[in-house]
């Protein structure tokens, strides 16, 4: 069953973010995973959200998003993300 990672956004140090989605984009493609959306520039239509991006991506299934992301080699480029941006991520379990 396809897992979902859906990752929420606030800058806080635009160059490290910049860094980290540089070097995200290589690491990623070689994920066989998709990346749905990638927004800077979201819509609110309900509620209060004060972040900047949002994210989507999508795995064959909850073990293969958790292995990527648990990853030495994203683990290593994840240093920029967390100095870049204050982040909420939620892994989401797909409809049967």
């Amino acid at each position: 069953m396809s897992a979902y990672v859906l990752a929420q956004l606030q800058f806080i140090n635009i160059e490290s973010y910049r860094r980290y989605q540089d070097r995200f984009i290589e690491l990623f493609a070689d994920s066989g995973a998709r990346l749905l959306c990638a927004d800077e520039s979201p819509t609110l239509l309900e509620g209060d959200w004060m972040g900047d991006k949002v994210v989507l991506m999508e795995f064959s299934d909850e073990e293969c998003a958790l292995q990527w992301l648990r990853s030495p080699a994203y683990q290593a480029i994840s240093e920029d993300r967390k100095a870049g941006a204050n982040t909420t991520a939620l892994l989401l379990k797909g409809l049967a």
